[in-house]
């Protein structure tokens, strides 16, 4: 039975690396995946998805006007699909979104979207809001803060290392001005003016428990 999934994380948990290496397992088995990115998300050209270790794949970009559905439709008249995967997920619409879960309704088909939850100031994404909405199952991605917890969100920095509380909430490119962290760090980060600094060692010296829900 076809789902709707949402994959889901902070920054730098290896959203794009996960998707990329499902879709080469698709293919492998002799199956056939279709990658969809925001066209908003143009760092790597357009047309293609990279992740931050060196991979990537082509992928069609979808603007905001665009309909994922009818996408998927004009593609099936070059063969079966088996499996839809969606980079920055966050950056779709609400009728994207939907328009995805019509691929999975309709179609038959599975989707599997990765994506940011919640941006710079700990605000839900548009599309993150709906695919925790209408997803069939959510599934984290996990990462570390600094301190050695568990990140969950995520800060803008200055060229100073303190956190930006103002701006745009999309920012394509300088992925060096954002940095994953955990709750407790984003408060004291994001409200209390702690300066960030990328390297620091643990706080603690202990194993992140990166397995707590």
């Amino acid at each position: 039975m076809a789902k709707l999934y949402f994959y889901y994380s902070t920054m730098n948990a290896g959203k794009t690396t996960v998707l990329l290496q499902s879709a080469y397992n698709y293919s492998e088995r002799g199956m056939r995946p279709l990658l969809l990115s925001p066209a908003i998300d143009s760092r790597a050209g357009g047309g293609v998805i990279r992740s931050r270790v060196g991979i990537e794949a082509p992928a069609l970009a979808v603007g905001p006007e665009d309909d994922p559905l009818r996408l998927v439709k004009n593609e099936l008249a070059d063969g079966n699909i088996h499996c839809v995967l969606t980079d920055e997920s966050q950056f779709f619409t609400r009728d994207q979104v939907y328009g995805l879960s019509e691929i999975v309704d309709e179609l038959k088909i599975p989707v599997l979207a990765f994506g940011l939850r919640t941006d710079f100031r700990g605000e839900l994404f548009e599309g993150s809001r709906y695919l925790l909405a209408w997803a069939d199952e959510l599934k984290e991605l996990k990462t570390i803060c600094h301190t050695g917890a568990k990140a969950t969100m995520v800060v803008r920095v200055d060229e100073h290392g303190y956190a930006a509380t103002e701006g745009a909430q999309v920012e394509i490119g300088g992925n060096d001005r954002y940095v994953p962290v955990s709750r407790r760090e984003f408060k004291l980060v994001f409200h209390g003016g702690k300066k960030v600094r990328l390297f620091d060692p643990p706080e603690e010296r202990r194993q992140p428990d990166l397995l707590d829900e």
